[in-house]
């Protein structure tokens, strides 16, 4: 039995999309960073569809190579097939969207690492474990890259594994246009046609548009040029054909390129055409390796591809195995999809970063009650606050499954810490106890501080909502939640909605799910729900019921503490933990409260400070351990 489906093989770059679109990419202010690179984006497209993917490049021994290590762990790609160059940088892409129909981008490929890859990169034994090898047509450019591919190949062959190849065509990458012509698709070439006709023969599987099967067959005449590429090769072909989607050929080629099979097509706003091709062949590989007919593999192919077209950057806009289904059930509704908001919330809740099916969070983002404490100044508070950090990675110790609420005013040190370790962050944006809710100053009027967040720290914002709010204040508290949570989508940060409608009024079994109820008919999906320790299982029953029939795909529910006591806890766990989607809890005052005190007296050495914490943290951890435990043995 085979451990990978498909292997990717070739160009591997970090991508800096331009953020401002309509304009030349040098009057663009700002760029995303992205996975980029051919295979790379088809490992990561083919990953999201369920195949399980492996890739075989290289990437520089820096911070870009890291990044795309770490994301392809993330996407689910196997990075053994990985190199870590010392010598080289992970090649860049600069690229944006002028228009519909141009793409301005520069490729940094100068001694690039994925360029150093050779044949000694090959592992005989990692090929063995795949049922297909996808090569791309820019490692056949080079003497040392293309003698790493055709090893490959010639390996994936020996053992019947399916070959495949992506023509990929890029002129500039040949060496046949200059760093300014990025966008060029299409310049003839009899050289790179000779080279690639010499191995078209070695694949099972051709994919291209009609400019790649012009340089593959030496004819500009779509007809001809595939002809003379069955000529060499006896593969499908796969011809793209853009908005009218594309036609597979098995045997003879017909007179007219509609008499190919096809898929269904998608019509749909072109927005961006860049890696679009990826995201088809990850849709391709999907039908191909499931061994679904061609119409049902092209039309996974197409809206892929459509899906792709429409969004921002090449590999975040590639759909999820769900995502997928769930737009070719339901289809077009807006040519726009990216403004398709049942979609994209699809597309957002089934491709976040990591999975977190246990949550234990030290939550120390307290601001005001912190501040009031005797002895705490400003900097002791800041201090303070690193040395929770130190007690929750005392506990942690690597392990995944742990986390630390922590603020970016008093606790800004601990955050900027924290950033090397294993920890789950969020990080608060409202005003202490601020009701209207009211936000950081950091965060701006116009939530633009948002911006400045790194990736992997969560948004938690607390909101004292009651059901029984009059007209006036739920709409001033809705208003800032929902400019919040499409700040948080718009800087592609996760968003946790902590709600405590006891501080407000009184509340009966029904009261959390209530506010979860209006919470998402306003349109706010969070990520994650933060909600205090309810006491009944019926309580906690109207909660899981209201977020699973709202949205089936949220991370989940921690509880917080309200500075309850150990025991308190204990109890409200035994509750709690019954239900699934309750993933743990996030705790602050039960943890640091006497400690804090304590410290900011001079009664404590911060070592012993740090004992104090982590030794409460630790057991509190234990209480939730037991509880679950208990809970999924009485199931």
């Amino acid at each position: 039995m085979t451990a990978v489906d498909v292997i990717t093989i070739g160009r591997s770059s970090v991508d800096l999309y331009g953020g401002q679109v309509g304009g030349r990419l040098e009057d663009m202010r700002s760029f995303d960073k992205y996975v980029g690179g051919s295979p790379t984006n088809m490992a990561a497209g083919a990953a999201r569809l369920g195949l399980k993917s492996a890739l075989i490049t290289r990437v520089g021994d820096e911070h870009m190579g890291r990044f795309l290590r770490e994301e392809l762990d993330r996407e689910g790609v196997d990075t053994r097939g990985i190199v870590v160059d010392p010598e080289r940088l992970t090649a860049l892409v600069i690229l944006g969207i002028r228009d519909q129909e141009q793409f301005p981008l520069i490729f940094y490929r100068d001694n690039c690492a994925d360029m150093a890859l050779c044949e000694d990169d090959i592992d005989p034994a990692f090929v063995g474990e795949a049922r297909s090898v996808v090569a791309t047509g820019t490692h056949l450019s080079h003497p040392r890259t293309e003698a790493a591919v055709l090893k490959a190949i010639g390996l994936a062959r020996a053992n019947g594994a399916r070959t495949a190849l992506d023509i990929d065509y890029r002129p500039n990458l040949w060496g046949l246009a200059g760093h300014g012509a990025g966008e060029e698709r299409f310049i003839a070439s009899a050289d790179v046609t000779a080279k690639l006709q010499a191995h078209l023969g070695l694949f099972d599987l051709i994919v291209g548009t009609e400019e790649e099967f012009h340089i593959a067959g030496g004819s500009t005449d779509t007809i001809e040029a595939l002809r003379a590429v069955r000529a060499v090769s006896d593969a499908t072909l796969v011809c793209k054909r853009g908005p009218m989607g594309a036609s597979a050929f098995t045997g003879a080629i017909p007179d007219n390129l509609d008499d190919g099979e096809a898929g269904k097509a998608f019509a749909i706003e072109v927005f961006n055409v860049l890696g679009a091709g990826d995201g088809f062949m990850a849709g391709l590989l999907k039908g191909w390796l499931d061994d679904e007919d061609w119409p049902t593999t092209l039309t996974y192919a197409n809206a892929c591809g459509a899906m792709a077209v429409s969004r921002h950057g090449c590999t975040p806009s590639y759909p999820s195995w769900t995502e997928l289904q769930f737009f070719l059930e339901r289809g077009v509704k807006t040519p726009a999809l990216r403004h398709d908001q049942a979609l994209e919330q699809m597309h957002w809740s089934t491709n976040r970063r990591g999975e977190w099916p246990e949550m234990r969070v030290f939550a120390f983002d307290h601001r005001a009650q912190i501040e009031a404490m005797e002895g705490a100044t400003p900097e002791r508070a800041s201090r303070f606050k690193t040395l929770c950090l130190a007690a929750a990675n005392k506990v942690a110790g690597g392990r995944h499954g742990y986390g630390i609420l922590s603020d970016g005013r008093i606790g800004r040190d601990a955050l900027y810490a924290a950033a090397d370790s294993d920890l789950w962050i969020g990080r608060p944006v409202e005003w202490p106890a601020s009701r209207p809710l009211a936000l950081e100053p950091e965060i701006g009027a116009d939530f633009g501080g948002l911006a400045n967040w790194p990736a992997n720290h969560v948004v938690k914002v607390l909101c004292f909502y009651h059901p029984d709010d009059d007209a006036a204040m739920k709409q001033a508290q809705e208003d800032t939640l929902t400019r919040l949570f499409a700040a948080c989508r718009r800087n592609r940060l996760e968003m946790l909605l902590e709600i405590i409608p006891s501080k407000v009024g009184p509340t009966d079994d029904g009261t959390a799910a209530q506010v979860i109820e209006r919470i998402y008919a306003i349109g706010i999906y969070p990520d994650w729900w933060k909600l205090e320790p309810l006491t009944t299982t019926a309580a906690w029953q109207n909660v899981v019921d209201t977020i699973e029939r709202h949205d089936r795909h949220t991370r989940g529910i921690v509880v917080l503490g309200l500075e309850a006591s150990e025991d308190a806890l204990a109890q409200s766990f035994e509750i709690a933990a019954g239900h699934d989607l309750v993933k743990g809890f996030a705790v602050g005052r039960t943890i640091f409260a006497d400690t804090a005190r304590a410290w900011f007296k001079g009664e404590l050495t911060e070592d012993d400070a740090i004992d104090a914490m982590a030794d409460r943290y630790n057991r509190l951890c234990l209480v939730w351990d037991k509880a679950r435990q208990r809970a999924g043995s009485s199931k």
